[in-house]
This record gives C-alpha cells, sequence and structure tokens, in this order.
C-alpha cells in the first residue's frame, strides 16, 4: 500500500544509527537534488538562485526566502520517515491548472533496516554525486512545463505513518493532485545501491494515448 503526502511546514530526529546517519545524508542530497530539477526546468529567473558546492560540485540553491524554506523543511521533515523506512518513494511534481501532473521526477529509496555497520560515507556520496552529474545533464529527457504550470514535494509512504511514534506527521497532508489512469512512461535516469540504501532517480510521463 503507498500512502501519498504532500509538504503543507521542520524538524529533525537527533540519531546514530547507520539508518539515521543514511537518512541526514539523503536529506541534504534530496535538498540540492530538488532545487536542481527546479533550476533544470526553469521554472524561475536564474537570478533565483545561487552557485554554492556541494559534493565537491557546483550546484545551485534558491535565493528566495519561501522557496528555499519550502524545500528545507520538505525534505528535512522526512528524516524520521527516511530513517526508519518507511518513505518508499519522493517525488516532485510539475502539473496544470486542471491539477494533472505533466511531469515527474521521482526518487525511489530503501534504507536498509537490518543494516548495523557504520556507513561508507565517502562511498555513499561518491554514487551520490554521480546522481547529480546524470540530473544536471537530463534535460534532453523531460518535456516543457506549461507556463501555468505548478509543483510540489509529495512522499509516497508504505503505510500509513504512525501519528503518534512521528511528532513531523502533523506537517504533511493528503496531496489534492490528479493521478494518471494509465501507467506513466518510465525514463531512468540513475540508480545506486550500497548496504546501507537503494536509490533509484527517474521521471515519469503519462502515456501518448492518455494526453
Amino acid at each position: 500500500m503507498s500512502v501519498e503526502l504532500a509538504k503543507a511546514a521542520n524538524a529533525k530526529k537527533p540519531s546514530h544509527s547507520p539508518q539515521a546517519e543514511t537518512a541526514r545524508i539523503l536529506v541534504e542530497l534530496l535538498e540540492v537534488a530538488v532545487t536542481s530539477i527546479l533550476y533544470l526546468k526553469g521554472l524561475y529567473p536564474s537570478g533565483a538562485y545561487e552557485r554554492r558546492r556541494y559534493l565537491n560540485l557546483l550546484v545551485h540553491r534558491a535565493i528566495h526566502p519561501e522557496l528555499r524554506s519550502y524545500i528545507y523543511s520538505s525534505v528535512n521533515e522526512l528524516f524520521a520517515f527516511i530513517e526508519k523506512g518507511l518513505v518508499e518513494r519522493i517525488a516532485v511534481i510539475f502539473f496544470g491548472c486542471d491539477g494533472v501532473p505533466v511531469e515527474k521526477f521521482v526518487f525511489k529509496l530503501h534504507v536498509s533496516q537490518s543494516n548495523g555497520s557504520e556507513v561508507e560515507v565517502d562511498q555513499l556520496e561518491s554514487s551520490l554525486r554521480s546522481l547529480l552529474v546524470k540530473l544536471s545533464v537530463s534535460d534532453m529527457l523531460t518535456k516543457v512545463l506549461p507556463s501555468d504550470c505548478k509543483w510540489e514535494i509529495v512522499a509516497y509512504f508504505n503505510a500509513l505513518p504512525d501519528t503518534d511514534g512521528i511528532k513531523e506527521t502533523q506537517f504533511w497532508k493528503p496531496t489534492e493532485t490528479k493521478q494518471w489512469r494509465q501507467p506513466s512512461l518510465i525514463t531512468p535516469i540513475k540508480s545506486m545501491s550500497s548496504e546501507s540504501v537503494a536509490l533509484q532517480l527517474y521521471v515519469e510521463h503519462q502515456t501518448e494515448t492518455e494526453i
């Protein structure tokens, strides 16, 4: 069962387990990757971003306080869910005025709950760096967005999160974005796997018969 929640406000639960370290790294990656997707799609003027260095790569960060806060709080409030292995997918969804998705960038992840070994941070970050490089040159795989396009960050959970066990649940709400009636077309961008986490990044579009 997948439960879809869209971002509606910020906390990170400190811990020192391998799962927590993996979640910390993934949350940092997601903040950079979401911003990179927005830059790639040209949704905002180039002046809405500044350059900074992450994992020895030049990446973009949003300058506008509300935009940067939305991205930061959205991914950071997923920390506890990612750590516990509750998150199945995280998507950046672009949709038109009718609420129907035009394009989805999807991060499918699995954080191992059985791994008790120390996380090989350098190896994991090297794989994530390759993912960001592939993402930065993936514009040919995507579509031109409509001028009235909107977007949101949506998390797909393996099961409905325990509202009593994780306080960040209160900051999320069910998404109102409509679903495609037919199976989507999936274009892979990059995948990686380690003892601590498996991660895939791909783009989803409607099938031609549904457009």
